[in-house]
């Protein structure tokens, strides 16, 4: 079963650039990669560039609307994602634990659709 782990941190809390803890936060980050990827469990991950960045959509009334931003203002801003590629839920939450924004923000954890049809 596959599984998006969605990161969502407060930016007031995550370490500064440039600091030992920012370094060690990466460290953290490069390792939890490499764990997921020996285990054959990675499908694709990411960093998001910042909220300053985003573009939201919707059609109303069959008219395209765009905001420059989000759409939910939060403290907690969506910062990067996994997708896992696991048995369950449990081996999935084992993978966010080793993700370190978990110390100081959110992490995500929601299994994936599958629209395949069943063999």
């Amino acid at each position: 079963m596959k599984y998006m782990l969605l990161i969502y941190n407060n930016p007031s809390e995550e370490p500064k650039y440039g600091t030992p803890e920012f370094d060690s936060m990466m460290s953290d980050f490069f390792a939890a990669n490499e764990k997921m990827k020996e285990d054959g469990v990675l499908v694709d991950g990411e960093g998001l560039q910042g909220i300053e960045t985003a573009t939201s959509l919707r059609v109303k009334s069959g008219k395209v609307e765009t905001m420059d931003g989000p759409f939910a203002e939060t403290r907690e801003h969506l910062g990067g994602y996994y997708v896992l590629e696991v048995p369950d839920l449990d081996a999935a939450l084992k993978y966010a634990a080793l993700i370190p924004s978990a110390k100081f923000g959110t992490i995500e954890v929601r299994p994936l659709m599958d629209y395949s049809p069943a063999a």
